[in-house]
């Protein structure tokens, strides 16, 4: 039986904050962790993605902090920019209490330049990928010798991804009195070695695998002609009309491949793999979130880390070659208690693969023909929401409040209109009905926000 976090030792303000923000009975992860790891311990945790543990470690990382002392006091490393950015929020999200807490995100694929500046005024917490907490440790721009919370997520990932040495060299820099928290999916050798070395008398806590875990998923296999064939995908978007989906090809090259042929039949897509600019990542993923992009057409890589709870639709543009892949991929669904449907198409030539699955996870999948083709239906899958890009940021003291009060200044949006309002370091994106857009962007025009104008566009 689930608990409420008002059972745990935490201050009465906090738990308004958590109340606040729609958090009220603990996930297993948060319920087994956090006890323990709120009284000072070290924590190893199995645990998948879209479990809460991004907040089973952010609470006793936010308690151990001193507002006033301004000097990195907990470090965060992630496998991506794109989870880092996620985790980053979420911290700032419950940091509410106490406040005045500054979070700073360190991640390849961005300037290092104003990342330097910002770290020369000081930082209470930092998130950041491995390889470029690295680089501002050798350029001495970073101190980490006031560390009192280590954290380590999706460890499996980083270690999969080359980072094993970064990481090592990173925790020297700590003091060796902290608290240490890993988490990881798997639990590969690799990790086991590594946590003996990091963790002092950790805590282990395991929670069901991605498997078990999403048994309101269900999961259909259709067959198409060839490896480029369309119709199939068409006649399954067509079909199901899902309000969110993301599609898994196996190389980049399929990816925009497939993005083309997609909005060439008016359907709206992003596409997300490595090759892309941070910027253009990140707004492909905000509009994604805010429901101005219906589908998201993305790599493995490209997804790892991304934790969008509204996909209710996955589909597998062909079979990944490793089983865990495809375990991850239909974890992108189903969450939050949500019912999810994950789609597989192959061709011939993919059987075998099924036929490995089905074994490893007891199944009795098989090949099906796809449904029918709906041109109507097809035409009917466009993004209800549309999104305006800011010119002014975090970096600007940008706040989603004075977004809100310049839109609904003249009384021709309200407030119930406004959807996801996102704020970077140098734009906010907010997301309006599509009927509103050009409204939006003629109202923020004409009035300055924070005493300045803005340039604003629809992206």
């Amino acid at each position: 039986m689930s608990q409420s976090f008002s059972s745990l030792s935490l201050p009465s303000e906090h738990i308004t904050v958590l109340t606040q923000l729609g958090f009220s009975a603990m996930t297993p992860i948060q319920q087994m962790s956090l006890p323990a790891s709120l009284e000072g311990r070290d924590v190893l945790a199995r645990a998948p993605t879209g479990s809460g543990k991004t907040v089973a470690f952010s609470l006793p990382l936010i308690q151990n902090l001193h507002p006033r002392r301004f000097t990195v006091q907990a470090l965060v490393l992630c496998p991506t920019r794109e989870l880092a950015s996620q985790v980053a929020d979420e911290i700032r999200r419950l940091a509410k209490y106490p406040g005045n807490i500054k979070v700073l995100t360190l991640c390849g694929g961005q300037p290092i330049g104003p990342q330097i500046g910002s770290l020369a005024h000081g930082a209470h917490v930092i998130v950041g990928t491995p390889g470029r907490v690295s680089d501002h440790l050798r350029k001495k721009t970073l101190d980490l010798s006031q560390v009192n919370t280590l954290v380590l997520d999706e460890a499996d990932r980083m270690l999969d991804m080359g980072f094993k040495d970064d990481i090592l060299s990173i925790v020297a820099h700590t003091p060796s009195q902290r608290q240490s928290m890993l988490f990881s999916a798997t639990y590969p050798s690799d990790i086991v070695s590594m946590s003996g070395d990091l963790l002092k008398n950790p805590v282990h806590v395991e929670v069901k695998s991605e498997q078990d875990a999403h048994e309101n998923i269900t999961q259909n296999v259709y067959k198409k002609q060839s490896g480029n064939d369309l119709n199939a995908l068409l006649a399954v978007l067509s079909h199901f009309q899902p309000e969110a989906g993301i599609i898994f090809c196996n190389t980049r090259e399929q990816c925009n491949v497939l993005g083309a042929d997609l909005k060439t039949h008016g359907v709206n897509v992003g596409v997300l793999h490595g090759d892309m600019e941070q910027r253009q990542r990140d707004q492909i993923l905000i509009r994604f979130s805010n429901g101005s992009l219906r589908f998201l057409i993305a790599t493995d890589v490209a997804a790892r880390g991304l934790d969008i709870p509204k996909v209710d639709l996955v589909i597998n543009d062909g079979l990944p070659r490793d089983i865990d892949v495809f375990t991850h991929r239909s974890g992108r669904t189903g969450r939050a208690g949500r019912e999810g449907l994950v789609v597989s198409l192959i061709t011939n030539k993919e059987q075998f693969k099924l036929q490995r699955i089905n074994e490893q996870f007891d199944l009795q999948l098989a090949a099906e023909d796809a449904p029918e083709l709906d041109l109507y239906a097809l035409g009917q899958l466009k993004p209800t929401m549309r999104t305006l890009e800011i010119d002014r940021g975090r970096k600007h003291k940008m706040r989603p409040g004075d977004i809100v009060g310049a839109l609904t200044a003249t009384k021709e949006i309200s407030g119930s209109d406004i959807g996801q309002i996102t704020v970077v370091d140098m734009a906010s994106y907010v997301a309006l009905p599509r009927p509103l857009a050009d409204l939006g962007v003629r109202i923020l025009q004409a009035r300055p926000i924070k005493g300045r104008g803005v340039r604003v566009r629809k992206i």
